[in-house]
């Protein structure tokens, strides 16, 4: 279905391809990782169906005061990296994340499953992380269930991230094992369960985040966006959604309260599976209305 026209009213997305040496406050690449997903996805499509459903809404921020994202920043699409699974195919992400982050305050990654985030958060030199996530993500082996434990163990040795500068917001009961529960607390991972993610309120929680991660004056802190902490009502696409997980618009205000961050240098949107999506497209748009917020984000440091 083709949307109306109004010069009034710009459409977000459709943002100037990035050239190589040039300067942008943020950057967009899609990394449609799948191949290794512990269930069945079709989460390679979702790069293409987030920037489509990003003409749905306007780059402008009510306020007050009103503030225009395109106005306010400049923000580059640099395309999508060609098979990003495999060793290959994630030295190919490394090395395109971090070209951009060299020029851009904010590489925002379109996945993919969450395998994309071990690959992003390395290129873009991150020394601390902030999941949003119903689960822990430590699996063993190599799938999207276990980028955070990568990162803390195969990543290469100066690449790697201390896990007491790891923070998961949003782990879910019912979601995880024992185990895995373990050895967060054995890595001193800090987890904020969604339970206190509710009792505490968005910015308290945002704020610990921030100060954990961060650590240090130099921190590099990547923010993995797993869409799949929302409640399975608002996001039918993503496969391992729970009943009574994140509203949408408390995904939203957390996004942008962790984006707001100035030590915030890479963000991943992750588990989205457009082909398994409602008719109306609701998990698009709620993963297209979150790459608005990380700019919303940006854009208010």
């Amino acid at each position: 279905m083709s949307l109306a026209h109004d010069d009034l009213w710009p459409r977000a997305g459709g943002w100037p391809s990035f050239v190589v040496g040039e300067r942008a406050d943020a950057a967009i690449l899609g990394v449609p990782t799948w191949r290794t997903s512990l269930s069945p996805t079709g989460a390679h499509a979702t790069p293409t169906a987030i920037r489509e459903a990003l003409a749905r809404y306007s780059p402008t921020l009510m306020g007050p005061p009103i503030v225009d994202l395109d106005a306010a920043l400049r923000i580059v699409d640099a395309g999508d990296v060609i098979e990003p699974d495999g060793d290959a195919g994630i030295e190919r992400t490394v090395a395109r994340v971090s070209e951009l982050a060299a020029g851009t305050d904010l590489v925002i990654a379109l996945g993919g499953d969450n395998s994309l985030t071990y690959p992003v958060a390395r290129g873009a030199g991150a020394n601390g992380l902030i999941t949003i996530d119903a689960h822990f993500d430590l699996r063993d082996g190599v799938s999207n269930g276990s980028p955070v434990r990568r990162l803390v163990e195969d990543a290469p040795v100066d690449e790697r991230i201390d896990p007491t500068r790891i923070v998961q917001i949003g782990i879910a009961d019912y979601a995880n094992s024992a185990a895995y529960a373990q050895r967060a607390a054995d890595w001193g991972i800090r987890v904020i369960t969604l339970d206190e993610l509710r009792r505490r309120g968005i910015e308290d929680v945002a704020d610990e985040a921030h100060e954990i991660a961060g650590g240090a004056a130099s921190a590099r802190i990547h923010l993995d966006v797993d869409v799949d902490a929302a409640d399975r009502s608002a996001v039918p696409g993503c496969p391992a959604s729970v009943p009574g997980g994140l509203a949408a618009f408390e995904l939203r205000a957390l996004v942008r309260s962790l984006a707001s961050g100035t030590g915030v240098v890479s963000a991943d949107i992750a588990e989205v599976d457009a082909t398994a999506d409602a008719p109306d497209g609701r998990t698009v748009r709620l993963a297209a209305l979150c790459v608005l917020e990380l700019l919303a984000g940006l854009a208010g440091r």
